[in-house]
């Protein structure tokens, strides 16, 4: 389930989500909500996603961080032109 705070991050794991993924938070904050979920919810994947790039993965790494998404590797990957025919 896709949340932008800590409430709808622990809200979603109360309804039983498997994978919580905190989009677009900053570091700081994101660190504090992955802690508050897995505080309550052990069992829960935490993913961080929105905005990271290569530069700021470090900022984003934590021990309650278990997953991270980055668009970046896709945004710039030059498209391919070909056809398959059968």
């Amino acid at each position: 389930v896709e949340c932008s705070s800590a409430d709808e991050a622990l809200a979603a794991a109360a309804a039983g989500a498997d994978i919580v993924l905190l989009d677009n938070l900053a570091p700081q904050e994101l660190h504090v909500a992955a802690a508050q979920v897995k505080a309550a919810y052990p069992g829960v994947t935490v993913e961080a996603s929105g905005g990271i790039v290569l530069e700021t993965l470090p900022q984003f790494l934590g021990p309650h961080i278990d997953v991270v998404s980055m668009g970046c590797l896709t945004h710039s990957a030059p498209a391919l032109d070909f056809a398959l025919r059968v």
